[in-house]
């Protein structure tokens, strides 16, 4: 594996940055636009999620009601249906004056800030079925956000360490608006009722309201952020004769590719170990001995700290080694954080040692997903059909999570949790020899230059 990319005179430079260098590409304009959009990415989900269930538990919905708003998740995972018109088809008016990408995204967050605005005044027990059609609205918005946020993504950042950093700071952003319309909306909605004695209804408005506000931080960053470089279209195409050939492009650019079935493996398998593993780890903390609030005081509050810090050390690994090293390094890693969990099975409720192995394991992780995305990135190369090839690849990654990652309770049941954690970091070893063998082949020399190994 060589440590060396192409330089624009065609030779070969070092890819080693400084710590200074790796800081300062975080304020440049596109990386800081796409943290910004991490933020208005990460805003909508806990709103139709656990802080919706919440506030439907609070007011006294019953529990069987509140389990069935979980299927207000689904268009998250069925995105890849409509990604094609994203990239097909523009909106009227918003396009032409902002362009292709930027004209989605603005229109999305309008249509956020509608939907959790209209969300946040109706009465969950009164008018069940209306909250639920506001929050399947939120939810088909954010999802299709998600689709312009990384189709610009991918476009608009140009090496491997601009995607990593890119994702590094998305990542940052998602996460502190997660803490903001979890933990934060929560906490207001308590104030309100406790310090000020507003009404529970009211209390939630207000909440509501207040997420649904800071979608404006996305609005900035979309007026802010540069648009990329649209593909030229042909004169007289209509819109349906490019959406199909924009999906049907996005999937024969694709299979059509050397090694195309291992590289639709390698998506699939190099982040399972740490799903498989992830799938348990609230049962087996609170099922050795936890309580409750301990769990959430580390598995979240430490657990996040590490998987900040994480994002940014995996944005400097891109921008030290090739995209191949990372994988490498990111892979084993993963492997190695989840033996952790074997050590704690041995400690009982030891409060140190889960400390130190969800730093761990959430510090791996996050190196993982930022090199992984910058891999997915690298393989959306035709600007014709990106939305639609990250969104379907996306999707595949989540077969890994849901359906392979279902069999975890049962496995564990059998062997104990031990022995469990041991088998889900052997289960990182089809990704790695997956990694082995497209390395061999060549695969890697066949992305972005300032990508090979």
């Amino acid at each position: 594996m060589t440590e060396q990319t192409l330089s624009p005179s065609g030779g070969t430079a070092p890819q080693r940055r400084s710590l200074k260098d790796a800081f300062a590409l975080y304020t440049q304009r596109d990386v800081l636009s796409v943290s910004l959009l991490g933020f208005s990415s990460g805003l909508p989900l806990a709103l139709t999620g656990g802080t919706l269930a919440l506030w439907m538990k609070d007011v006294g919905v019953t529990l069987t009601t509140i389990g069935l708003f979980s299927l207000v998740g689904l268009p998250y995972t069925l995105k890849f249906l409509w990604a094609p018109v994203l990239d097909a088809v523009d909106v009227p008016l918003l396009s032409r004056l902002l362009g292709r990408r930027r004209g989605w995204l603005l229109a999305c967050q309008i249509v956020l800030i509608a939907a959790i605005a209209t969300l946040a005044v109706q009465d969950p027990v009164v008018s069940p079925f209306a909250v639920a059609a506001c929050a399947l609205a939120v939810a088909i918005a954010s999802a299709t956000q998600d689709i312009a946020v990384d189709a610009f993504r991918v476009e608009r950042l140009d090496s491997s360490s601009e995607q990593a950093a890119g994702m590094a700071g998305y990542v940052t952003g998602y996460r502190l608006a997660m803490l903001a319309t979890g933990a934060g909306v929560i906490a207001l909605v308590a104030y309100l009722e406790e310090a000020h004695g507003l009404p529970r209804a009211t209390s939630w408005f207000w909440g509501y309201m207040l997420a649904g506000a800071c979608v404006a931080i996305g609005v900035i960053a979309t007026l802010f952020a540069r648009e990329p470089k649209a593909p030229e279209r042909k004169a007289g195409e209509g819109t349906g004769h490019r959406l199909l050939a924009t999906t049907v492009g996005a999937f024969r650019d694709f299979l059509t590719r050397d090694q195309a079935v291992m590289i639709l493996l390698f998506v699939m398998l190099f982040k399972f170990c740490d799903a498989f593993a992830g799938v348990l780890t609230g049962p087996f903390v609170l099922d050795i001995g936890f309580s409750k609030a301990t769990y959430v005081e580390i598995v979240k509050v430490v657990g996040f700290g590490g998987t900040i810090v994480g994002g940014f050390v995996g944005a400097y690994l891109a921008r030290a080694h090739p995209l191949v090293t990372c994988l490498w390094i990111s892979g084993v890693l993963q492997m190695m954080s989840n033996l952790g969990f074997t050590l704690q099975a041995y400690a009982g409720p030891n409060a140190s040692v889960l400390t130190g192995v969800i730093l761990v394991e959430n510090f791996t992780s996050a190196i993982g997903t930022v090199i992984f995305v910058a891999y997915l990135s690298a393989l959306c190369g035709a600007r014709e059909h990106t939305a639609t090839q990250y969104a379907l690849l996306t999707a595949l990654t989540a077969v890994g999570r849901t359906l392979l990652g279902s069999s975890s309770g049962a496995i564990a049941e059998a062997s104990g949790w031990p022995l469990f954690f041991a088998l889900t970091a052997v289960a990182g070893l089809p990704g790695l020899a997956a990694l082995g063998w497209l390395q061999a082949k060549g695969h890697f020399r066949a992305l972005r230059p300032d990508e090979a190994g």
